[in-house]
């Protein structure tokens, strides 16, 4: 699969998500007072969280390619996770299909070992409390990414390990404590610690969180990586409850939701928009399948698949794990685009109809005391409105709340950045050191 941003003529994004009044934020060396979210005093959103909650996230193991343990990220009633097996079907579904070409067959971008030197499929780790926040530096698309620090482990896998290459890099981690996963693209790792990356997302977890229209993320449609994935934990426990990501060769400048960014790459009226969902027909006999690929077919019967990127025609992400049997899942090249129907698109976004608003308002940031001895404590707090998620950078990173504690060896300007679907906006406070 080829890099979507050597294909970007524009670039854009969104992805839903919200703040959530359920878990603590703050990134090591940091404390979260025991303030809520929500209202104007903290980094309140649209929608509600769906019913998933901090123990739920708090019993993913740890590790690379860790467990979730029945851990589903983002909301129930987020996109990711919403049952179309009742969905229309779109008028154009046809004329699509044939445009993609009726007789593809599916393809697993994922499974066991390695091919051609490098690791197959999309990586994740799982980190917790322990985690050290480090500094991300942008090498490309920095004033359309979340800043630093994030708990990214130095030695995080990146995709396509151990040769890389000059493919897309991507690293992602989930932190069981905070709730919040990190997306990284064209990452490269720092001998201190440190990360370069081409761009970085945050998500969290537990709700339905909002990314500026027309910023990018790690990924062409705008979308979190992680949640498309099909995972080995939750094949073998019998369910997959998500929509999986895909890609095709070509796509058309325009994005339907969850999708909010597109790298198109076609001026025809068929070719498909980020984000555009497909769905296996019901009729679809599967009983020939094991039963591992009869999962991952049942969930593209109720959840269906996400177009995410450009890339190699009907190929499925997944994660990487020792345990897939890569001869079983070259058997979904049995199935062909022709078994599939495009879920009914409407709004189709495009340049003239991209959705505009007021970006978040922020009445204060302050720090008490505003003079501290080196590693004394003092408190930053805020008062934000119709913010989806706010970072405060350095030190901190991703937070809940309304004040977080520091403890800084030099004199520090802490910079908040609130964050919704429609802009930024930012602000500072110096802490002095005496």
């Amino acid at each position: 699969m080829f890099s979507w941003r050597k294909l970007l003529a524009a670039t854009g994004v969104l992805v839903l998500a919200l703040a959530c009044v359920h878990c603590g934020g703050g990134a090591a060396g940091s404390t979260l007072s025991s303030g809520g979210s929500g209202g104007s005093g903290g980094s309140s959103g649209s929608g509600g969280s769906g019913g998933n909650n901090q123990s739920a996230c708090s019993a993913m193991s740890t590790g690379q390619g860790a467990s979730l343990n029945g851990f589903r990220p983002f909301g129930s009633d987020n996109l990711w996770n919403q049952d179309i097996s009742g969905s229309p079907v779109d008028s154009n579904s046809d004329a699509i299909i044939n445009f993609i070409g009726s007789g593809v067959g599916m393809h697993a971008d994922f499974g066991s070992g390695q091919y051609q030197g490098s690791t197959i499929g999309i990586p994740y780790s799982v980190v917790g409390g322990t985690q050290a926040p480090v500094s991300i530096t942008f090498t490309a698309y920095g004033s359309e990414s979340d800043p630093g620090p994030m708990p990214v482990p130095g030695n995080a896998q990146v995709e396509g390990d151990p040769n890389p290459g000059n493919g897309d890099r991507h690293v992602l981690v989930l932190d069981n404590s905070t709730c919040f996963l990190y997306e990284l693209y064209a990452a490269v790792p720092n001998g201190n610690g440190s990360w370069n990356a081409g761009s970085a997302a945050v998500w969290d977890l537990l709700g339905n969180e909002q990314r500026p229209w027309t910023w990018t993320s790690a990924d062409a449609a705008g979308l979190p990586i992680f949640p498309g994935l099909v995972r080995y934990d939750e094949v073998a426990a019998g369910q997959i409850q998500h929509a999986i990501r895909f890609t095709l060769p070509d796509s058309r400048a325009a994005a339907v939701l969850p999708a909010t960014h597109w790298a198109g790459t076609s001026t025809s009226a068929n070719a498909p928009p980020m984000g555009m969902r497909l769905r296996l027909k019901a009729g679809y006999n599967i009983s020939g399948f094991s039963a591992n690929l009869q999962v991952i077919l049942s969930a593209m019967k109720k959840y269906g698949l996400i177009m995410a990127d450009n890339g190699s025609a009907m190929y499925i992400s997944g994660a990487p794990d020792s345990r897939w049997d890569n001869d079983d899942l070259h058997n979904l090249g049995q199935v062909p685009a022709s078994a599939f129907e495009v879920i009914q698109m409407n709004p189709v976004y495009t340049n003239s109809n991209v959705p505009q608003g007021a970006a978040p308002s922020i009445a204060s940031f302050t720090a008490m005391p505003t003079s501290v001895s080196s590693g004394a404590s003092a408190t930053l707090s805020w008062d934000v409105s119709n913010a989806s998620y706010v970072i405060i950078s350095p030190q901190v990173g991703a937070v809940r709340g309304t004040s977080v504690t520091v403890q800084p060896t030099q004199t520090t300007t802490y910079t908040l950045y609130a964050t919704n679907q429609y802009g930024r906006s930012m602000t500072t406070v110096t802490v002095n050191v005496q």
